[in-house]
């Protein structure tokens, strides 16, 4: 069974990651009503989301450097999975895809602009590309696992530069999920007050990794443990996707080839 190796990789058995689960999920169901023919995923994460693409694909492709649960794999008879770093898309031919989606993955990526090329690469021509990332202006703190976050200006540009055509979509809350956000802001700023130096924009990222992971950890758990209600209580329904704004979570594009 995968392991839910770090606070990165969500997952549905935590109830502390629930805040995030929601959001994540629904971008599989956003993308699941987009995607046609041969679906390939960067990024199978927990594979949460494989019991909702897949059924809409001819056949699904996903992709990962860490092995997910085998049984979500073999549920599925058209889902085929390759354990892989990205990029390049290493055996996968120009042309050969009819949709890509990659949620919560290209900020991890060095090389972003060549993995956007390896995407339109390998995608039909008129092919889609539905990739989400977080918004960098909501982001509480720096998180060490990213190599970059993005503005929505930033993202378009990213993605112009190999795809002609980009939807501008957002995932926005509702009042439940402003206020578990502001009980987030609240425990992030308790814990950051004992970073006067703000060591953790000066250190390298490998340095910050474990203590932001334990930290993040423990500050979910807490507002599980304070707010139990709240934080078990948003759905995906409290979440939507909508025209990009400023106070977005997640920007999710949809890229054509």
């Amino acid at each position: 069974m995968a392991k839910n190796q770090t606070a990165e990789r969500v997952s549905q058995r935590d109830a502390s990651d629930n805040y995030v689960f929601q959001r994540s999920l629904l971008a599989y169901y956003f993308a699941s009503e987009r995607v046609e023919g041969r679906v390939l995923e960067i990024g199978t994460g927990g594979g949460y989301g494989i019991e909702v693409v897949a059924p809409k694909a001819e056949s699904f492709l996903t992709i990962d450097k860490h092995l997910p649960d085998r049984e979500l794999i073999e549920a599925q008879p058209n889902v085929e999975f390759r354990q892989m770093r990205v990029p390049p898309l290493a055996g996968i031919e120009s042309e050969s895809v009819d949709c890509v989606i990659s949620f919560q993955v290209v900020e991890h990526i060095k090389k972003d602009k060549e993995f956007v090329r390896e995407v339109w690469r390998v995608l039909k021509k008129g092919g889609k590309f539905i990739v989400s990332t977080p918004n960098r202006p909501m982001s509480l703190t720096r998180n060490p696992w990213h190599v970059r976050e993005y503005t929505a200006e930033e993202f378009e540009r990213l993605l112009k530069g190999s795809f002609a055509e980009v939807e501008q979509l957002g995932v926005e809350g509702n009042e439940k999920v402003w206020n578990y956000y502001q009980k987030n802001r609240e425990g992030v700023e308790r814990i950051t007050r004992f970073d006067p130096l703000d060591l953790q924009h000066r250190l390298p990222r490998w340095m910050l990794q474990i203590p932001y992971d334990l930290l993040n950890r423990l500050n979910r758990r807490r507002l599980l443990s304070e707010n139990q209600t709240l934080t078990e209580g948003i759905q995906m329904s409290d979440y939507s996707v909508v025209p990009v704004h400023e106070e977005c979570f997640d920007l999710i594009y949809v890229a054509k080839k």
